[in-house]
């Protein structure tokens, strides 16, 4: 199995890269789809979530996530406690699907937003997502419809361009169309047979992220 790590700004086109590598056979762990999962309404997750931030359920007793991101993102100590909450549950289940894939000749790929704060052992290559911010800023307000003042705040809680930068494999540039961005994926693609297989143990969080 190679472990490939995925990871880019909020509206780098980290999805669109993912959905490209899935296309090609790659498994793919979406650590927000994996967040959303243990968030579904009556979980024990979203009443530690309530638990810690009050109100923040919808009518229907779902998770209101505009709420919460309105409450973490620039508050950095909130941000911590949701992190709290949702980190150690979330990587339970990296490490069990990445331990289901591990004998197999599986390229697996390990998507997640906060992959360079939150560092994981063993991974075969790590690749990132690259757009300029103002680009990113742009895609967030046009396409997400948020406003320009929360997309700028959830920027801000990631880690710096040039900090992930400075820690990637490869780079895949997202700021032209998806004919450049396919021909990429592919030369990535080609790339990952050149890798090391991971080792019993992957995907853990690394020593020094705790």
């Amino acid at each position: 199995m190679k472990l490939i790590g995925l990871t880019g700004a909020i509206g780098s086109g980290k999805s669109s890269v993912s959905a490209l590598f899935a296309r090609k056979g790659a498994v793919i762990i979406d650590g927000d789809g994996i967040a959303k999962q243990l968030q579904q309404k009556g979980s024990a997750t979203l009443q530690k979530m309530v638990d810690e931030f009050g109100d923040v359920l919808l009518e229907s007793g779902e998770l209101d996530r505009a709420k919460v991101a309105q409450l973490v993102f620039g508050d950095s100590e909130l941000l911590k406690k949701l992190n709290s909450i949702m980190h150690p549950a979330i990587s339970a289940e990296i490490i069990r699907l990445i331990e289901e894939n591990m004998d197999s000749d599986n390229v697996v790929v390990l998507d997640m937003p906060l992959l360079v704060e939150n560092p994981r052992e063993g991974l075969s290559g790590l690749v990132i997502v690259d757009v300029d911010p103002e680009v990113a800023i742009s895609r967030l307000v046009q396409f997400r419809g948020m406003n320009e003042e929360d997309a700028r705040r959830r920027m801000a809680s990631q880690a710096k361009r040039e900090d992930r930068l400075a820690v990637a494999d490869r780079v895949i540039d997202n700021s032209g169309d998806i004919d450049a961005l396919t021909t990429q994926v592919d030369e990535v693609w080609d790339w990952f047979a050149t890798l090391p297989n991971a080792q019993q143990g992957a995907g853990a969080l690394s020593k020094k992220s705790k």
